[in-house]
């Protein structure tokens, strides 16, 4: 593969890499440098950074944790809109750009919505329809619903059930999109039940959870039950949207007793008044919120095409970089000066990605972010772990003749990919078209580092990568020979 250098990092590094290896042919005391000092100079370089930075903000905040006005909302929905008008740049696909776009100008006439929707969810059999039923019948004809026009009711499919066309996460996406959610059940929560709570707590949704069926318990256990129900959830009702029928006992003036079953008035008393208190007291709230959850679904769908995008982009350049390191790797006889080259490769493909992903930086900062990629790894004893297990793998007779320059040059092409992967995955998190001059969030590099690097250590990544490195590096015909002795073997 023939690729061009014309990069000035990549070059200066390279030249000064090799610089150094003609002056420890002239004067071999300049082996002293040793690794341990290049790795010195690289935990500088990443001290240097760490006292230049100031620490960036989780762009990924709890949903629960954003406060929701009509202003942040709107500045939500630019935020999406840069987003989609980024993926328009980039993409070939003009109707996925055009289908998002629509969506946005829906979501902002959405925000002086005067209609509420209320989603019923729950498991199977616990009175959905029923209670929708009821409260059509009975309360949504009488209610003041302060600046609502009227209350949209929709059932759900039912939840935990593996048979059928929807899953629980299609069910509660659908609850996502609606300003208040019934959360139904006829007991004490199951642990599935409380998980899905909690799925709809994470991401601010207003929940109501209604026990229904109350009827069916005797007094001590409907207490029990309840006082259970209101130590995992803020937010609990009971109620009776389909009471059994009771048997009346009626004292006529002649002294006898006329028995009959009678069916009782649907016992919906609480739930009402506090959806009725929620309509009037912060109706506009209700709209924003849900408007807010749409935006932020819509952004994260938007830029998680956009990331695709871009990573096919970065994969290639992540690759090209990766053989240039095995190869100065692989013809350089110093070892302590691989570190070095690497680091001059590392900081232009630092520069590359960050091009690709709109987070420019300059030339020093590249050299910094790569010193610093290169401290991690050694503080971490990833360049050490890599390099046994790259030396397993290419541990057989057949390559002995060239071992040394192997395990140099693939652990350098191993290492390369792993700062390009870890800086790929740090990117995607972060905003999107954020300005130049961005300083990296250590803590969470070096979070992003150990993932990748866990990910990429499985035996069989490890084994493909080895052996498409030993084709890169190794001329045909020494291809030929380890074919050959494998055979033999």
């Amino acid at each position: 593969m023939v690729v061009k250098l014309q990069r000035p990092i990549l070059v200066g590094g390279l030249g000064l890499s090799f610089s150094l290896w003609m002056l420890q042919n002239l004067h071999h005391s300049m082996v002293q440098i040793g690794e341990f000092g290049l790795l010195s100079l690289l935990a500088v370089g990443g001290g240097l950074w760490l006292l230049k930075s100031n620490r960036t903000q989780d762009s990924s905040r709890s949903l629960s944790n954003v406060p929701v006005d009509r202003t942040t909302v709107e500045a939500s929905i630019a935020k999406a809109q840069a987003v989609v008008n980024q993926l328009a740049q980039e993409t070939e696909n003009p109707l996925t750009v055009g289908t998002l776009r629509e969506q946005l100008t829906r979501l902002t006439a959405e925000l002086d919505r005067q209609e509420m929707i209320a989603v019923v969810t729950g498991g199977k059999s616990v009175g959905k329809t029923t209670l929708i039923e009821v409260l059509k019948s009975s309360w949504c004809q009488n209610v003041e619903t302060g600046s609502f026009s009227f209350v949209e009711f929709q059932e759900t499919s039912p939840l935990f059930v593996k048979a059928g066309e929807n899953s629980d996460l299609d069910v509660l996406t659908h609850a996502n999109k609606s300003d208040v959610v019934l959360f139904l059940t006829n007991g004490d929560l199951t642990d599935s039940e409380f998980q899905s709570l909690q799925q709809l707590k994470a991401i601010n949704q207003n929940t109501i959870l209604v026990f229904n069926k109350q009827d069916q318990y005797l007094p001590d256990e409907r207490v029990s039950v309840l006082q259970s129900l209101k130590h995992r959830m803020s937010s609990v009702v009971a109620t009776a949207a389909s009471p059994s029928l009771i048997k009346v006992r009626k004292h006529q003036e002649d002294g006898c007793v006329q028995e009959s079953l009678e069916l009782p008035t649907p016992d919906i008393q609480q739930l009402t008044q506090q959806l009725g208190e929620m309509l009037t007291q912060q109706p506009e709230q209700l709209v924003w919120a849900t408007t807010m959850r749409k935006v932020l679904f819509l952004k994260a769908e938007a830029k998680n095409l956009l990331n695709e995008i871009r990573r096919d982009r970065a994969v290639k350049s992540i690759e090209q970089y990766q053989w240039i390191a095995a190869a100065a790797a692989f013809a350089n006889p110093v070892p302590a000066l691989d570190i070095l080259a690497t680091a001059a490769i590392n900081a232009q493909m630092v520069m590359d990605l960050g091009g690709i992903y709109q987070q420019k930086f300059s030339l020093e900062q590249a050299q910094t972010v790569a010193g610093t990629m290169g401290s991690l790894m050694v503080k971490l004893g990833l360049v050490e772990l890599s390099s046994k297990a790259v030396s397993t793998v290419l541990k057989t007779n057949a390559i002995t003749f060239v071992a040394g320059g192997l395990v140099q040059g693939v652990s350098a092409a191993y290492l390369t990919r792993i700062a390009g992967l870890t800086l790929v995955e740090y990117f995607q998190q972060q905003e999107v078209a954020i300005d130049s001059g961005t300083v990296l969030n250590l803590d969470k590099l070096r979070q992003t580092l150990q993932s990748v690097f866990q990910r990429n250590q499985q035996m069989a990544l490890l084994q493909s990568f080895v052996k498409q490195s030993v084709k890169h590096l190794t001329p045909q015909a020494q291809q030929l020979q380890l074919v050959k002795s494998e055979i033999s073997a």
